[in-house]
C-alpha cells in the first residue's frame, strides 16, 4: 500500500499531538508550511481535530492517535531490534 504525500502530511500534523494527553492540543500558524495547513484543514473536515487550525483531537482523533501511536511504536521497536543484528 502506497500513501500519497496528502496522507504523510496529516500523519505529520497528528504526530505533533501528545498520545498520552487529550488534554494538549496544537495550533497550526498562518505562516507554517502550506501541506501542513492544508493537511490541517482536511483533518478537521473529516471530523479528527476540533479546529481548522489545529485545537484538540476529537473522540475519533483520540482513537486514531491510538493507532498512530502503536505503528510509530512497532515501527520503532522493530528498527532498534534490526540494528542490533
Amino acid at each position: 500500500m502506497r500513501m500519497s504525500d496528502s496522507i504523510l502530511q496529516e500523519i505529520r500534523v497528528l504526530s505533533q499531538f501528545n498520545p498520552a494527553s487529550g488534554l494538549e492540543g496544537i495550533k497550526v500558524h498562518h505562516d507554517a508550511d502550506p501541506a501542513l495547513i492544508a493537511a490541517t484543514e482536511r483533518l478537521f473536515s473529516k471530523g479528527i481535530i476540533s479546529r481548522i487550525d489545529g485545537g484538540y483531537l476529537t473522540d475519533a482523533g483520540i482513537e486514531l492517535m491510538r493507532h498512530l501511536d502503536s505503528l510509530t511504536t512497532v515501527l520503532g521497536t522493530h528498527t532498534e531490534s534490526a540494528s542490533l543484528h
